[in-house]
Order: structure tokens, then C-alpha cells, then sequence
């Protein structure tokens, strides 16, 4: 069965897509950015992107019932911002300065959908040292859905994603269904196995005596099997532009060696950006740092430069025929917040084992040749 699935707070659609590789029926992404919007329906075939405003949760969901013609909605998931939490008691969430996860607990309150993810940064399981976690729990017993928390966050390059992520969800059954605990995913790879930077993009071209265009040709054949599986579907590069640096920022780039930072600089240089993440080349033999919605902290591991969109979406687990749209920054940031979609269909997998009633071990999900 293909559950049917809204998406809140979709972005550019990391989570959906992750669902719909699943075998979920993702029926509409809702979001307030334009650029993200536009990336998401021109990329997740059919779902409709709606912009809502999500502070005003009753209007939205009268706008998502038309859209996708009143059918049943089986799933509901969202990546809410957790900023602006209140504490108001142990089991309330139900307060408007909890905002955007409060537009969550609305849209599961109104659609009483079979089940529910919410995903969020690890923080959130320690926010005010734990209450919110709780508070969110509660909320959501009190609908009448069993909820299940990952018990520390899951980290991406366990589930086949080049990159050092991690994310912690929140999984929630209806009660009355029958439904209870739910186990996530257990690890597909370990370290000595995990898909690195080089295994990743190594097949793109350098762009060192050129910036590149937004469509373009493949220059070689993939090298590895993350790559094949990347290119699967798709016979034109997308995204792949360079940023033009000046030859002093080329120079300063230089310096840094392979899995280096900042601290690897000579005296005086690089002195203005001298933070946790700045001036970070990425290592080819290792899975990259978290991707952020920026593009200049990070260095491709071999290249004089900042990686492009398309690098860091593959490093994110987006295949290429995922079309980013909008400005270079604008699609940076769409890459940057998106859930890695191979993260999300490792979850996405097991929910729809849970709702079948088949929740066994499973066999890896993606041939990535491991």
C-alpha cells in the first residue's frame, strides 16, 4: 500500500524524497520559501508545493484538504524549527510561543493520520535539559499515538549517506490501530565501510579552468557505486557551478591541507573566520562534515575551492536528476537544511514495515554495492 503523505516544513523535499523512494504517496509539501517551494515541485513528481503560513495552521489545512482533494491522509512529517520553545508544564505543548511545532501537533490533531514523523537537529533531545523532548512526547500520547523517540541521534553515514549528519526523530502510531513501540533502523554500515567525500563526487568535474553551467555533461564514468546509484535516472549534471574565487582566496584555500582547518594556516592568514568549521577541507578518504546552508567554510579535499551545489547535494545523498532552482544561494540553503534523503528512507522503510505489521530485520535497502 502507498500511504498517503503530506510533508511539513518540506524545504526542498529531502524528507519526501527519502518517503516517496519508500513507496509513500507524497500528496503536498508545505513550506513559506518560494525558491524551496519551486525546487520541490519541480523535482518530487506530482506532489503539489503549497506555500502556507504555518503560524495559522486552521487556513493551511483547509488550503492542503483542496489541494489534494480531501483524500485520507495516512502520514504526516515535518522538520519544524525548534526555535522559540516556552515551557509551560510538563505535558503542554499547546503554547503559541512553542509556534511552529505547535502547527505539527495541529495538523496531526485535525488529519489523525495512521502515523507521524518529526525530525530535528540532536539538540532538541537535551533542550532545557530534556523538557521539550518530553513535552513533545506527552503532547502527542495525549492525542493517542505511541510515541517512539530515537534513543540517541541516528548518524547518516550509518545508513549509506557520505557525510557525518545526524538527526534524531520522532515516530508516533495511533493507539486505537493497534500500533505500539516502534524500533528504528539499525546501522547498514560501519565506519570501516562508510561511503566517503571520494566515493562520492571524485566522477564530477574538477572546474578548475572553467566555472561550469548549470546543465552540463558528465566528463567520465562513475568510479564507484555510490556514484552509479547517484546518476541513476539521469544523463546531465545539474548544478555543478564554481564559485569565482580571487587568486588570494585560491592561495589561502592551498594552504589548508586534506581533513585540515583553519588551524593549519600559517600565522596571519585566514584570521578573520577562525571557528569550529572555518576554512575545512574535506578528507577523500572519510565522509564530509554536516553539510551547512552556506557554501565558504568548506573546501572540496583536493580542488582550490569551495564545493558547489551539486557536490554538497550528492554529499547530502540527492541523486542527480534532483534539479536545485533559485539563486546559487538560495539552492546552497536548500541543500544545506534538507534531511539526507537516503537517512530518511532508511526511517521511511521501517515505518511502512511497522504499518504493515511486517516489522522484521531487513536486508540493506539500496544496492550500494557494500
Amino acid at each position: 500500500m502507498n500511504y498517503n503523505t503530506i510533508d511539513l516544513f518540506c524545504g526542498a523535499g529531502g524528507l519526501s524524497l527519502g518517503f516517496q523512494q519508500a513507496g509513500f504517496n507524497i500528496l503536498a509539501g508545505v513550506d513559506f520559501d518560494d525558491a524551496a517551494l519551486d525546487t520541490y515541485e519541480h523535482n518530487l513528481g506530482g506532489a503539489k508545493a503549497l506555500k502556507e503560513d504555518l503560524y495559522k495552521p486552521e487556513e493551511a489545512w483547509k488550503d492542503v484538504e483542496e489541494a489534494i482533494d480531501n483524500k485520507k491522509i495516512d502520514m504526516i512529517i515535518a522538520g519544524p524549527p525548534c526555535q522559540g520553545f516556552s515551557l509551560t508544564g510538563a505535558r503542554d505543548l499547546n503554547d503559541t510561543r512553542n509556534k511552529l511545532y505547535l502547527a505539527v501537533v495541529k495538523a496531526v490533531e485535525h488529519f489523525k493520520p495512521d502515523a507521524f514523523l518529526i525530525e530535528n537537529v540532536p539538540g532538541m533531545a537535551t533542550l532545557y535539559k530534556g523538557v521539550v523532548k518530553e513535552q513533545i512526547i506527552n503532547t502527542f500520547e495525549d492525542l493517542g499515538y505511541a510515541v517512539s523517540v530515537t534513543p540517541k541521534p541516528l548518524l547518516a553515514a550509518n545508513y549509506g549517506v557520505p557525510q557525518m549528519r545526524k538527526r534524531m526523530f520522532f515516530v508516533g502510531f495511533r493507539k486505537d490501530l493497534g500500533y505500539s513501540y516502534f524500533d528504528f533502523p539499525k546501522p547498514y554500515l560501519d565506519p570501516e565501510h562508510y561511503v566517503t567525500s571520494g566515493d562520492a563526487i571524485s566522477d564530477l568535474p574538477s572546474l578548475q579552468d572553467e566555472l561550469g553551467e548549470n546543465v552540463a555533461d558528465y566528463t567520465m564514468p562513475a568510479k564507484t557505486d555510490y556514484q552509479k546509484l547517484m546518476r541513476k535516472g539521469s544523463s546531465k549534471l545539474f548544478n555543478h557551478v564554481a564559485t569565482k574565487h580571487t587568486d588570494y582566496v585560491k592561495w589561502v584555500i592551498s594552504q589548508v591541507p586534506e581533513g585540515g582547518n583553519y588551524r593549519d594556516l600559517p600565522d596571519g592568514v585566514g584570521t578573520s573566520r577562525k571557528f569550529n568549521e572555518a576554512w575545512t577541507r574535506y578528507d577523500s578518504h572519510k565522509p564530509s562534515r554536516t553539510i551547512d546552508t552556506g557554501h565558504r567554510n568548506h573546501f572540496h579535499y583536493k580542488w582550490n575551492r569551495v564545493p558547489t551545489v551539486r557536490e554538497n547535494a550528492r554529499l547530502q545523498s540527492f541523486p542527480d536528476r534532483f534539479e536545485f532552482l533559485g539563486t546559487k544561494t538560495q539552492q546552497n540553503r536548500q541543500v544545506g537544511n534538507a534531511v539526507p534523503p537516503l537517512l530518511a528512507q532508511a526511517v521511511a522503510d521501517k515505518i511502512k514495515k511497522h504499518i504493515d505489521g511486517n516489522d522484521k530485520p531487513s536486508e540493506k535497502q539500496l544496492d550500494l554495492g557494500i
